[in-house]
Parts: structure tokens; C-alpha cells; sequence
């Protein structure tokens, strides 16, 4: 590719609903042409193994360490050479989670964290080349890896469509039909194609 900056697909969305596993079948496709690719992630693993609360108890301290730390991770992969980044959570996607966990606690965060907040998340928007939101079914099989909370899970697919319509911010959704995610990865494949013949 001759472009200067890597491009980037990122991906939003509530827990086991495919985000991972359409990422890495974005990554396979793109090796398998030639690309360099490196793919970010483990982000609320890593906030628990610092010590930080997540899923239900998330909170503004580790909303922040979520959202700095993935932008960390994009700015290494880039230094690294990487021709595409992928974004395993898009920064929206700890506010989405933060504003969940509230919700499912009862609170009301401070109007004035909420908004730095979300404007250290819109900060990222420009970045992102493709933006994918995966949007839950819950008839599908859950990842028993997670800590499974099944109107938590709800409450965090409602606040990421209410994130992304609220602000208007252009992404793909990806549904659990084999189609939609073939048509993600495809779609996910051509532009990065199309860019490393420019």
C-alpha cells in the first residue's frame, strides 16, 4: 500500500456477537493478498488484569483506561508498519459499556464525565476507514468465557445503536446472518484492495 497511514476497520458491539471471529476472518483474507495486518484487543481482559472493574461495574476510570489504551495499541501497530489496523472495540464501544453499566446499576453518571468522555471517543471517529456494529440476537450460542449477564448484554446493544444514531456516525451493521458477515468481510477486503492500488 502507498498510503502513509494504515487503514482502519474498527468494530463495536455487545459481547458474543461476533466481533472477534469476523475480525480474524477479515485478517486471514487480507494475509492470504499479501497485507500486512495487525489486529487490537483483549482491552476489558487487560483493564481486569490491572486491577480496573468491568462489564456491569465498568466505570469512568475504566472507561478511560479502555479507550487510551486501544488508541495506544492503534499508534504501536502503526509504528510497526502495519499496512491495516484492526480495532478490536472502537473507542464508542467502552462508552457504550460505561453508559450500560449505569444503567443496569441505577446511576446517573456527572454530565460533565459523561462528555469528556464521549468526546475523547469522538476523537477516534476520523480515524476509522470502516466501522463496523455487530447487533445481538440473542437466539444465538453465548461465549461461556465471558461473565454473562443477559440484560446487561441487552442494555449494552441498546446503548451502542442509541451511541451511533444519536451522533449519526456512518457504519455497517453486521447481523448474525452468514450473509451480512460475508458481506462485512467482503466489503472490509475490497476497500483495503482498492486502497494498496492507489
Amino acid at each position: 500500500m502507498t498510503t502513509r497511514q494504515p487503514l482502519r476497520i474498527a468494530i463495536l458491539g455487545t459481547h458474543s456477537t461476533g466481533k472477534t471471529t469476523l475480525l480474524k476472518r477479515i485478517e486471514m483474507e487480507l494475509r492470504a493478498e499479501g497485507v500486512t495486518v495487525a489486529r487490537t484487543g483483549r482491552l476489558g481482559k487487560r483493564a481486569a488484569a490491572a486491577g480496573l472493574p468491568k462489564m456491569h461495574h465498568h466505570t469512568a476510570d475504566s472507561t478511560e483506561w479502555i479507550i487510551t489504551q486501544g488508541i495506544a495499541d492503534e499508534i504501536a501497530a502503526t509504528v510497526q508498519g502495519a499496512e491495516v489496523v484492526l480495532i478490536d472495540r472502537a473507542a464508542h464501544d467502552a462508552i457504550a459499556y460505561f453508559h450500560a453499566a449505569l444503567a443496569y446499576r441505577g446511576e446517573v453518571p456527572p454530565r460533565l464525565e459523561r462528555e469528556r468522555l464521549l468526546t475523547l471517543a469522538s476523537t477516534q471517529l476520523p480515524k476509522y476507514d470502516l466501522l463496523f456494529a455487530t447487533t445481538l440476537d440473542e437466539s444465538m450460542p453465548v461465549d461461556t468465557g465471558h461473565e454473562y449477564d443477559a440484560r446487561f448484554r441487552r442494555l449494552v446493544d441498546q446503548h451502542v445503536q442509541l451511541l451511533l444514531d444519536q451522533d449519526d456516525i456512518a457504519h455497517q451493521r453486521v447481523t448474525s446472518d452468514p450473509d451480512s458477515q460475508a458481506h462485512a468481510i467482503d466489503t472490509a477486503i475490497q476497500l483495503c484492495l482498492k486502497e494498496a492500488l492507489v
